[in-house]
């Protein structure tokens, strides 16, 4: 890698990548702070501030911004997660300097006209109301309430519409004021890029912004419960989850190779055995997620109502088996799908730009793939397994269902499976 990494006197921090073979870029700038950074009166406020950035700035409408990049040929987008806020573009190499006009213009001069609110308000409810009609996609925000009941980690990043309908251009203006300083922001670029014509451009746009305090979130607690909502739906919907590690703990490699072991391919256990098998399900996956200071392995599975109780037992029988016989095939093929799953999406310079952003806000470094290949194949299969047998005989967890779901067992199954 020919990563480079530089910060400013006020904390901005800058990081690229250069990749010889392309003729286009990403660039964008990372906010570390997102819906984990709210108060309970403020939550789903960073999300609308995102969708806020492109509604006018000071130099330029909505269409204008929207142009500037598209008239080159480009695309920009932004998104908002529990630890932090992106916006970033897609230009060529060429353009990259405007990419970054547009991006400054849009974090440090919006207007946030208030017709402009109105708008976008309702483009947000009616997203919250797409979510809500999205079975498979609302199951996970209830599944985080449990895990994390009462926390800003365990809130919905949308918000709750009586929330988002009282935001007014005030609110806005105060979380920019205390999240979008210049030690919150991390320019983060890859492809076609030029590491020092990076810096003297930030220099331009963001070196003379005063530093703010950073924020510390509070403390992740794994709680976990259980939240049934039974419907009248086509299918029953399940997520399972249980603690897991967070992103600095060297844990966290076995943690997802174990995931990836029991759900994460059609190879996996719970795939093989209860959709290949028993045609229980069309989808079913197992995956570890974490934070800078959480984390969750989680199971999710779709399927009819009066096939429910035997896919949770299944599933449940399934983890446990795996913590007495998981084999070190499994373990070596979960171990290489890891590998090359970050080293071909490292082929996308949007996903190394991502990806540095991300390294650079936990580690404030970027770790080259090789030292990343090395924590993989460290995991061994001992552990493995070990990871495994925590998670069937851990006390918590958190468990949604939605759905024709009246007839489903509840956390009371994970008690007598493990006692089995």
């Amino acid at each position: 890698m020919s990563v480079q990494q530089t910060t400013l006197s006020n904390g901005f921090r800058i990081v690229s990548e250069r990749m010889p073979s392309l003729q286009s870029a990403a660039v964008g700038i990372w906010i570390t702070a997102g819906g984990r950074n709210e108060r309970e009166e403020e939550n789903g406020i960073a999300h609308f501030l995102e969708h806020m950035a492109f509604k006018g700035t000071a130099k330029r409408t909505t269409l204008e911004i929207a142009e500037a990049i598209e008239d080159v040929g480009g695309y920009i987008n932004a998104y908002t997660s529990r630890e932090a806020t992106a916006y970033y573009a897609r230009v060529l190499g060429g353009d990259v300097p405007l990419a970054l006009d547009v991006l400054a213009d849009i974090l440090m001069n919006p207007v946030f006209d208030p017709a402009e609110i109105e708008v976008e308000r309702h483009v947000i409810l009616q997203e919250i109301g797409q979510a809500l009609d999205t079975p498979d996609d609302v199951i996970f925000d209830w599944l985080q309430e449990k895990a994390y009941p009462g926390q800003p980690i365990g809130r919905t990043i949308l918000g709750l519409p009586e929330r988002v309908k009282g935001f007014g251009r005030a609110d806005f203006e105060k979380f920019t004021a205390e999240h979008y300083g210049p030690g919150q922001m991390i320019l983060a670029a890859a492809g076609d890029v030029d590491h020092d014509a990076l810096v003297k451009l930030a220099e331009g746009y963001f070196g003379t912004m005063s530093p703010k305090p950073q924020a510390t979130p509070d403390v992740a607690r794994f709680v976990g419960g259980e939240v049934r909502r039974d419907k009248k739906l086509e299918q029953a919907h399940m997520a399972l989850a249980f603690e897991a590690p967070d992103y600095r703990d060297p844990l966290i490699y076995t943690a997802q190779v174990y995931s990836n072991a029991l759900g994460g391919g059609m190879s996996s256990r719970l795939f093989q055995e209860i959709r290949e098998k028993r045609g229980l399900c069309y989808t079913i996956f197992a995956q570890t997620g974490a934070y800078s200071d959480a984390g969750l392995m989680t199971i999710y599975a779709g399927t009819s109502g009066e096939e429910m109780p035997e896919l949770m037992r299944i599933t449940l029988d399934e983890m446990r088996r795996a913590a007495d016989d998981m084999s070190a095939e499994e373990v070596e093929r979960a171990r290489t799908q890891m590998r090359a799953g970050m080293l071909m999406g490292l082929e996308s310079p949007t996903n190394r730009a991502e990806r540095m952003a991300r390294m650079v806000q936990t580690w404030n470094r970027v770790p080259d793939p090789t030292e990343i290949v090395e924590k993989i194949d460290a995991v061994t299969l001992e552990g493995v397994r070990d990871f495994g047998a925590e998670m069937i005989s851990r006390s918590g967890a958190a468990l949604a269902l939605y759905g024709p779901v009246a007839d489903a067992p509840g956390l009371d199954l994970l008690s007598q499976r493990r006692a089995a």
